[in-house]
This record gives C-alpha cells, sequence and structure tokens, in this order.
C-alpha cells in the first residue's frame, strides 16, 4: 500500500536496515503498554474510585472487554499477512491512543448519563475492549513480527536483544506511570501517553518502518542483494488450519497463555496481593525490580542459545520457573516467598520472550505468520482477561488469594508433564503436521 521507497529508500542507510527496524519494533512494544496489564494496573485504583465500582465489578468489566477483544485478533492477524506491519502498527498505534483518550473520560460520561453502576460497568468495558484489542492484541504482536522476517540466521539473539529493553521498560513502567499521576493525576497522564503515541510514536512508524527486506531489494540478515549467498532456508509455512491440529501448537500456546493468565493476576492486583502478605505499597512495586534483573539476564541467555538448539527445553524450564513463582506467591508473607515469587515469574518470563519471539515461525513458517501469532495471542489475551477475574472471585469466595494459586500450580504441573513427554523434533518441524 505504502511503498518502501517512501520517504526514503532503505538501502541508502549505511548499515543493515534490519536495525533500523528492530530499534522501531522495540519502541512499538513498548508503546503498547496502556493497553497492556502492566500498563492498566496502576489505574486501577483510580478508576475505581471515580466510577464507584468495587474491584471484582472492574475486574470484571476487564475480563468482558478483554475476551471480547481475543475475538478479532485472528482476523487482525489476516490483516496483518495482507497489508503488512508498517500499515498495521501505524493504525493499530493511532486507534490506541483514542482509546486512552476515551478512558480518559469515563467518569464524565457516566456523570453525564446518571453514575450508575451498571453504565460505569458499561463504559469502561469498552475502553478495556478498545485498549486491549489495540494494544496488546494488534500494536503489541505486530510490531513483534516485524522485525522477524529481517532476520533468520541470528533471529533469536536479535530478538533477545530486543527483549532486554522490552523488559526493562515493562518493569518501569509501573513506577514511571504511578511517578506521573502523582504529578499531574491520572486523566492527565492518560492524555500524556495518547499524544506520545498516536502523534509521535505513529508518525514515526509511518516514516521508518518497512514490512521486510525483499519489498526493498535487500536480503535478510544484511547479505547483499546482488550477491550468491543466501539466508538460511525458512521453515516451509503451514496453514491456520493444519496449525490447530498440531500438538506443538497447543502445548507451546497453552503454556504462553498461563504466563499470561498469573502476570495480569499479580500485577492487576498487585498492592491488594501484597497487602494480603502484611507488605507495603512500595515493597509491591519494588517487587518489579527483580523481576527486570531475572528477566534480561534468562532472555539474553536463552537467545543466544536458542539459534542453535531446540526449544523444547526451554519451554520446560519456563514452565518450572512457573510452578517455583507459585510457590513463592502461595508463601508471600515470608522473605524468601519474594524471591522465590520474583526469581520464578523474572526467569519464566525471560524465556516467555524467547518462545513467543520463535515459536510460530521456526515450526509453523512465515507466509501465514500474522494470522497463526493472531490466533496465539487471541488465546494469550483471552487467558490475561481470565486472570484478574479469577484471582478476585477467588479472594472473594475463599478469603485469601493463595486459593486461585493453587489451582494454577496443578494445572502448570500437567502442561510440564505433557511438554516433557510430547515429540518436538524440530528438524521434522512442518512435518509434525496431521496430514489433512
Amino acid at each position: 500500500m505504502i511503498s518502501a521507497y517512501w520517504p526514503f529508500r532503505p538501502s541508502k542507510v549505511p548499515f543493515f536496515y534490519g536495525w533500523v527496524v528492530w530499534f522501531f519494533s522495540t519502541l512499538g512494544i513498548l508503546f503498547s503498554i496502556p493497553g497492556q496489564t502492566i500498563g492498566l494496573a496502576v489505574f486501577t485504583d483510580s478508576f475505581i474510585e471515580v466510577l464507584g465500582l468495587s474491584r471484582t465489578e472492574l475486574s470484571l468489566a476487564y475480563l468482558i472487554g478483554t475476551v471480547g477483544s481475543s475475538l478479532f485478533l485472528v482476523q487482525a492477524g489476516r490483516w496483518y499477512d495482507l497489508l503488512g506491519g508498517r500499515v498495521m502498527i501505524v493504525i493499530s498505534s493511532m486507534a490506541l491512543s483514542v482509546m486512552v483518550l476515551y478512558i480518559s473520560f469515563v467518569d464524565l460520561m457516566s456523570y453525564k448519563l446518571g453514575s450508575s453502576t451498571l453504565i460505569s460497568f458499561f463504559l469502561i468495558m469498552i475502553g478495556y475492549f478498545g485498549v486491549r484489542f489495540f494494544g496488546q492484541g494488534i500494536l503489541f504482536s505486530c510490531s513483534t513480527n516485524v522485525l522477524l522476517l529481517w532476520f533468520v540466521k541470528k533471529r533469536g539473539l536479535v530478538a533477545g536483544i530486543r527483549s532486554v529493553f522490552v523488559s526493562l521498560g515493562f518493569s518501569i513502567a509501573p513506577l514511571f506511570l504511578a511517578g506521573l499521576i502523582s504529578i499531574y493525576g491520572w486523566k492527565e497522564s492518560l492524555w500524556i501517553l495518547a499524544v506520545l503515541g498516536g502523534v509521535g510514536f505513529s508518525s514515526m512508524a509511518l516514516i521508518f518502518i518497512r514490512d521486510n527486506p525483499q519489498s526493498c531489494r535487500m536480503k535478510a540478515d544484511g547479505i547483499d542483494f546482488s550477491s550468491q549467498n543466501k539466508p538460511p532456508k525458512e521453515t516451509e509455512s503451514i496453514t491456520l488450519y493444519k496449525v490447530k491440529r498440531n500438538p506443538v501448537f497447543w502445548i507451546y500456546s497453552l503454556s504462553l497463555s498461563m504466563h499470561a493468565l498469573l502476570s495480569t493476576a499479580i500485577v492487576f492486583h498487585i498492592i491488594s496481593i501484597f497487602e494480603e502478605a502484611g507488605k507495603g505499597k512500595m515493597e509491591a512495586f519494588s517487587y518489579f525490580i527483580p523481576v527486570a534483573i531475572f528477566s534480561t539476564t534468562s532472555n539474553l541467555i536463552a537467545s543466544w542459545f536458542a539459534d542453535k538448539n531446540t526449544l523444547k527445553p526451554f519451554l520446560i524450564i519456563m514452565l518450572i520457573s512457573f510452578c517455583l513463582g507459585l510457590c513463592g506467591f502461595i508463601y508471600l508473607e515470608e522473605n524468601w516467598g519474594f524471591w522465590l515469587l520474583a526469581f520464578g515469574f523474572g526467569v519464566g518470563g525471560g524465556l516467555w520472550g524467547v518462545l513467543s519471539n520463535l515459536t510460530f515461525i521456526r515450526f509453523f513458517g512465515t507466509k501465514h505468520l500474522g494470522e497463526i501469532s493472531g490466533f496465539s495471542t487471541s488465546l494469550t489475551v483471552f487467558a490475561s482477561a481470565i486472570g484478574p477475574a479469577a484471582f478476585s472471585l477467588g479472594y472473594d469466595y475463599f478469603g485469601t488469594y493463595a486459593a486461585p494459586a493453587k489451582i494454577c500450580l496443578v494445572f502448570l504441573i500437567v502442561l510440564l508433564f505433557i511438554a516433557i513427554l510430547l515429540d518436538q523434533d524440530e528438524t521434522r518441524r512442518g512435518s509434525l503436521m496431521v496430514n489433512s
């Protein structure tokens, strides 16, 4: 739709243009934070106060809005395959900013419409639908995928370097947003985020992002186009219809989804969870610092090895890490529980970054990457919707957050055993598919 040579030819850049795409791919993921739980959670108490909703009611609005958004992500993946990452990133960034602006006015709209609980619930639910769909759903996925086509040989390492900055950005986001709110207020903070994303980032993305090296008469990994050398051969592309019949797809998608469920539950209720354990608000926010250290370290190490090794060991270690993290969650009142929680979800989160980047392009090819990753993202977004509501309802019913955590621990152990036993021979990647 937009010429790869507008407004300039990428080949004129004195270094491989894939690194420019890397930079804006990283920025795209970071600018999706207003649509991520880690960004929304900081505004939770403000929303509860101005809308007059209980924590459980707000969690249910988040659940319905997020589940609703997940139903359209497969179609969004098809749009990515058709239109390319450049167009989709620009559109989703602008749309996310519009929805952020909408959320900043939900209290006024609720007041004008009568300030009933039902009206407030409905208005914030629409807001959650929009920011989750355009933020975590489209902008995050498109920004992730657009980089993968520019590198093949060192794809894991390049994606890993990106994940370091993403992990750091996501880890400091709650502290940054909390500081922004304390200085300007929650409404004004949302306005700032909307302007930065909708005007600043979307403009830069339109100018600098390119869909793939072929459209610019370049080759992946910076190989000269006129050279006889060819980049490593990609896996044969598989359609979504066949992918759905592959058990490997499901074990990875469900494992990635469990991370989404647990991390969103913890982040959404972070203050309440730590208060139950007898810890304060500042200690709750400080949790993200060791998580960032463990996450970036594990991600860099795993990314280095991932290009030359199969993904199965990383999946197993990730699931074990989440199990350890939940054990720390259950005993959070203990000092060692805090560190086990941070270690488990830090290491597991770092490995999650590696697997979410590499799994689908490595097993199923590039042609239908948007649609396949879109379907997996819909499962992840669906799980992220369940997390906050499930833990909130579990707390209301059992009187403790440990109860839903124990249920999740059982499910993780089941996934771990399946991951160990399931054949994931990547030398046969495409042939793992059930014959159609």
